[in-house]
């Protein structure tokens, strides 16, 4: 853990997992970046809207016998709605993402892009695009792809391995298998991230520490 303070406003900015290189500061919202012999300041990230998501920074949970915290988020938008992306630091200190969208919730973790076997996904990385229906199997799954966007982030909040500022635009593709598996395509340029998992609630993951909403019963497990 670093405790340092943010360049911009100077108050108190907290980097828990050793390995994220970004955080953006709760009273100020500059995104702070973690340097060799400091921080630096990257700039403002915008306020995030209001929504009605029951995970917070600081909801936690369990998922295959790990424990993890919420640490980070980022909120993206597109034609049809928007979805969060909250970042998982786990107990061994790696990360994984618990994706929400329309009530649904996906546990993924990013995977390494020179290693992909599917004609789909690799093709994806060298720059081509896909359609609702496209099919390609990754790691012995079948998945299909059930859309494609172009997606705008909203603003970010918490620890991040990257910077998310306000309009920042991505190329995305969902796929999904008949199993309950889920895959998440990302591109911005030359980079791409490819994120594989499944669809989880949060009773599978143990939440506990969500937030309290009007007109929401809270779960019995939280």
């Amino acid at each position: 853990m670093l405790i340092t303070n943010c360049p911009n406003c100077g108050a108190e900015v907290t980097f828990r997992s050793p390995a994220l290189p970004i955080k953006v500061c709760d009273y100020c919202h500059t995104a702070v970046m973690r340097i060799e012999d400091g921080v630096r300041d990257m700039g403002k990230i915008a306020v995030l809207p209001y929504d009605i998501s029951p995970v917070q920074i600081g909801t936690r949970g369990q998922v295959d016998g790990q424990n993890f915290d919420i640490i980070g988020r980022v909120r993206w938008g597109w034609g049809d709605g928007f979805w969060n992306e909250w970042l998982m630091l786990f107990a061994d200190g790696a990360h994984g993402w618990l994706g929400e969208a329309m009530g649904d919730f996906m546990y993924l973790r990013e995977q390494d892009v020179a290693k992909l076997r599917s004609k789909l996904l690799r093709g994806l990385v060298a720059g081509g695009t896909a359609s609702p229906g496209d099919e390609g199997q990754e790691q012995g799954v079948v998945y299909k792809v059930v859309d494609q966007r172009q997606a705008t982030c909203v603003g970010s909040e918490g620890e991040l391995p990257f910077t998310a500022p306000a309009n920042w635009t991505v190329y995305n593709v969902d796929l999904r298998s008949s199993g309950g598996e889920c895959a998440s395509f990302q591109r911005d340029g030359d980079t791409s991230s490819v994120y594989i998992g499944r669809y989880v609630t949060l009773a599978d993951v143990k939440a506990t520490n969500l937030r309290a909403i009007e007109g929401w019963a809270m779960p019995a497990f939280a």
